[in-house]
C-alpha cells in the first residue's frame, strides 16, 4: 500500500535536514526508511524532486513525500550454478560471475548470491549480518566478476569482519582503463562520500566521507594505432568503500573500460580495428576483477590465499589488444 505525507513547514527553528525533520514528525517512519525513499526519489520540496536527504528545509516549504511499502523479501532458494572454488564447514569462497547481485535489493529479490546460497547451503549460513544478507561479510559490485568470502556460522563471521576492519586480508584487483595512468605506480588516499548529484553513485572528497585507500601499479600497456591507449592495472585494496576502485581511477581520469556510471565521455574512435570496435561495443560490464584473496581461516588460524583467472569476455580483450 502507498500513502503520502502532503503538507507545508510550520514552525521550525533554523534550516533542518528534511530527513531528520521527517523522523522527528513521523515516529512511524525510521530514519532509515525516510533515507531510502529520499535516495529512490520520492520525495518533493515545492514541486521538485529532491534525492538528498541532507537537504535543508525552510518555513513554508510545500513537502510531498510518497510512502512504498517495501516488498517483503523471503529469501527464496535461488537454482544458479555457483563456482565455489573452497569450502569447508567454517567458510565457502566463491568466484562470482558478473551480472548477479550479492544480496536481494530493489528491483531484485530473489536472484541474488543470497538467494542461490539459501538453496546451495539449506540456510546454513551466519545471520550476525544484516536481515537479507546471511553469509555475506563483504561485497563486490554487481557487474564485477570473482572471488568474496562467504561465513557459514557466526564466528565464522565476526572473525572475518574483524580481519576487514583490521585491513590483515589481502585483495588484489585487475582493471583494464583508458589511457596511461601517472605515475605508473602508487596509493590513492582520499575520501570516499556520497555524490552530491546522484545519491546512488559515489565520489572523492578532499574533507568528507569515508576514508579509502587503493595501492595501484601499472602491469600492462597497450598502444597501437589502430586503438586508444589502454593500461592494465593491479589494484590492492586497504580499506573496502563502495565503488572504491571504480571512483579512485575514474577521479585520476582513468576511467575502467566498461563502466556505465563513472565514464567519461568520449569523441568518436576513428581508425580503430574492426574486432576491436566490436568487443568494446559489446562489453556488457566493467573491466574489473577480484583476482585474488588471501585471509586467515577464522577456525583453524591458517593463512590461505586463492586466486581466480579472468573470464572469457575480459580476457578475450586483452588478447586483441595484444594482437592489435
Amino acid at each position: 500500500m502507498n500513502n503520502i505525507i502532503n503538507f507545508v513547514v510550520e514552525n521550525i527553528q533554523g534550516n533542518p535536514r528534511i530527513d531528520y525533520y521527517l523522523s522527528k514528525n513521523y515516529k512511524n517512519l525510521s530514519r532509515t526508511k525516510i533515507k531510502n525513499l529520499i535516495l529512490n526519489k520520492f520525495l518533493k520540496i515545492n514541486g521538485q524532486v529532491v534525492n538528498s536527504p541532507s537537504k535543508k528545509i525552510n518555513l513554508g516549504d510545500k513537502i510531498y513525500l510518497k510512502i512504498i511499502e517495501e516488498n517483503k523479501v523471503t529469501l527464496k532458494p535461488y537454482d544458479y550454478n555457483l563456482d565455489i572454488i573452497f569450502e569447508d564447514k567454517d567458510v565457502l569462497v566463491l568466484n562470482k560471475q558478473s551480472g548477479i547481485s550479492i544480496h536481494p535489493g530493489a528491483g531484485n529479490y530473489d536472484k541474488t548470491v543470497v538467494n542461490a546460497l539459501i538453496k546451495y547451503c539449506n540456510k546454513n549460513l551466519s545471520d550476525v549480518g544484516e536481515k537479507y544478507r546471511p553469509g555475506i561479510v563483504h561485497r563486490i559490485d554487481k557487474d564485477t566478476s570473482g572471488l568474496i568470502i562467504i561465513a557459514k556460522n557466526n564466528i565464522s563471521h565476526l572473525k572475518l569482519s574483524e580481519q576487514f576492519k583490521n585491513h590483515t586480508i589481502d585483495r588484489v584487483y585487475l582493471a583494464l582503463v583508458w589511457g596511461k595512468i601517472r605515475p605508473r605506480s602508487g596509493r590513492i588516499e582520499n575520501f570516499i562520500k556520497r555524490s552530491v548529484k546522484n545519491r546512488q553513485l559515489m565520489e572523492v572528497s578532499l574533507t568528507k566521507g569515508k576514508k579509502a585507500i587503493t595501492n595501484y601499479k601499472t602491469i600492462e600497456v597497450f598502444e597501437s594505432d589502430k586503438s586508444p591507449t589502454f593500461s592494465l592495472v593491479e589494484c590492492k585494496l586497504e580499506t573496502g568503500r563502495t565503488h572504491q576502485i571504480r571512483v579512485h581511477l575514474s577521479n585520476k581520469g582513468n576511467h575502467i573500460v566498461g563502466d556505465k556510471h563513472y565514464k567519461k565521455k568520449f569523441k568518436k574512435i576513428t581508425n580503430v580495428d574492426e574486432e576491436l570496435f566490436k568487443i568494446l561495443n559489446t562489453l556488457n560490464r566493467q573491466f574489473l576483477h577480484a583476482a585474488s584473496i588471501r585471509f586467515t581461516h577464522p577456525v583453524s588460524n591458517k593463512r590461505l590465499f586463492f586466486e581466480s583467472k579472468l573470464p572469457n569476455d575480459l580476457e578475450k580483450l586483452l588478447k586483441n589488444l595484444r594482437n592489435t
